[in-house]
């Protein structure tokens, strides 16, 4: 199983390594049939645009990923390799300056939902995260759908598809009393100033009190998710003192360390001053254009906090569109990562259950099962972008790995598309073959689903 270049003429010859270095690919003999989705807006195959692609002034490289079934029948996938979004291309709307542990750029949804969808589709992502392809899809009037077994997927997400104007968000905070707080855990001190940590555990009372009597509005949903996302950080910007980047929370005693070893107490932060000039900031590109596209789509969204194998909320054929990144390959410890936000949310970390698994096996078993979900909740002739990343320890590629998930819950393989925003002399060699640090890659698998 593996990636290989096209030399001139050949699809399964062998060649050396400096023969690949020197070949200049051909087009792909492999049939192409299924892939004639067009793009709404140029009118070609998008196999054939990938292809062609000369945007950042950089060729295409063309090559085959070739993986097995478990009945033992390859699989032969056109792959393309190019720079075909990059951040400096548009900048992404503030909106989506959330953060949050291994997120993709906009610009990766974007790029499969113009060429493969109009506007009204839906779009779906069965492992929404922070929520980058349902807000990237709503900007562009499409019905954004998501899913994630991580309850704060769903707040981070639906108060970005509503968002409150300034205004009201500034009268909102006018209205909470920051000095009505029921708790004050002393141990959070080594994140926080006394006086920062009551206007936090003061908010914290609000939203839940609000919660429990049903009068949780888009505005304090709104507050709720700017708090989420200013807990801890490494700038003024945050309420915490300097701590790690804001995508998961260190423990009290690894913060008591960071405090010593800079020799930092933490500051007095303004809680409400903090949320409001946050808020500022995500909506300062949200004019009344964006506002009245994302109003057309809001109401139709549907957000889920449930495993992406099992969504019956979604109708069977109406969906047009999947761009979503799975859990990769490895261990994540949700009660450590997020304890801090749980905390606030007034959620038991360990009431959350996310599978990772351990082994690529049972990772492809789990891959299957939602693959088996996205074929039935999929449009005729609908699109699954399944990005996987990078090599999990060097070892495996993972768009090898899904492939035969894909196949074997009845999509069939359109081709691998690979974003390579650095081409090293390596890089432009061997493409997918390049994995060393500083290498800044998306590796996109796409399927399809018969007309």
């Amino acid at each position: 199983m593996n990636n290989r270049l096209l030399p001139t003429g050949s699809i399964n010859g062998v060649v050396s390594r400096d023969e690949h270095c020197m070949a200049t690919p051909e087009p792909l003999e492999l049939s192409l049939a299924y892939t004639r989705c067009l793009d709404p807006k140029a009118g070609l195959p998008l196999a054939d645009e990938l292809a062609g692609f000369r945007e950042f002034g950089q060729t295409t490289r063309q090559l085959v990923t070739t993986a097995e079934t478990a009945g033992g029948e390859t699989i032969a996938v056109p792959t393309y390799v190019n720079e075909f979004w990059t951040a400096a291309q548009r900048a992404a709307n503030r909106l989506h300056e959330v953060s949050y542990r291994a997120c993709f750029k906009p610009q990766l949804p974007r790029f499969f939902i113009e060429r493969l969808t109009r506007p009204g589709d839906v779009i779906y992502d069965p492992f929404m995260g922070r929520g980058t392809t349902p807000l990237e899809a709503a900007l562009l009037g499409r019905v954004p759908f998501g899913c994630d077994a991580n309850p704060l997927s769903v707040l981070l997400t639906r108060p970005r598809l509503n968002p409150p104007e300034v205004d009201q968000i500034a009268g909102r905070l006018k209205e909470i009393d920051f000095a009505d707080h029921n708790e004050f855990p002393a141990d959070l001190l080594v994140f926080y100033h006394p006086d920062t940590l009551k206007g936090i555990a003061a908010l914290k009372r609000y939203l839940l009190s609000r919660r429990m009597a049903g009068r949780l509005d888009s505005v304090d949903e709104w507050i709720c998710l700017v708090a989420l996302n200013r807990l801890t950080g490494h700038s003024p910007g945050f309420f915490s003192v300097y701590t790690l980047p804001p995508n998961q929370a260190v423990s009290a005693k690894s913060q008591r360390k960071i405090n010593e070893k800079r020799n930092q107490i933490p500051p007095r932060r303004q809680v409400p001053q903090i949320i409001l000039k946050k808020s500022r900031y995500l909506l300062s590109e949200c004019d009344h254009s964006f506002r009245r596209t994302l109003a057309a789509v809001a109401k139709q969204a549907l957000l889920l906090t449930k495993p992406a194998c099992d969504t019956p909320e979604i109708e069977s054929g109406s969906v047009q569109l999947v761009v979503t990144s799975p859990p990769f390959l490895n261990v994540v410890d949700y009660a450590t990562d997020n304890w801090l936000r749980c905390w606030f949310l007034g959620i038991d970390p360990k009431s959350v259950k996310l599978t990772v698994p351990r082994k690529l096996e049972d990772w492809q078993t789990a891959m299957t099962d939602v693959f088996r979900e996205l074929h039935r909740v999929l449009r005729p002739g609908g699109k699954v972008a399944f990005e996987v990343g990078e090599v999990h320890g060097g070892k495996t590629k993972l768009e090898e790995a899904v492939l035969p998930c894909g196949v074997k819950a009845g999509l069939e393989p359109v081709l691998v598309l690979i974003n390579d925003q650095k081409f090293t002399k390596t890089a432009n060699c061997w493409g997918v073959d390049n994995h060393f640090k500083g290498t800044n890659t998306n590796r996109i698998v796409l399927f399809g689903k018969r007309d």
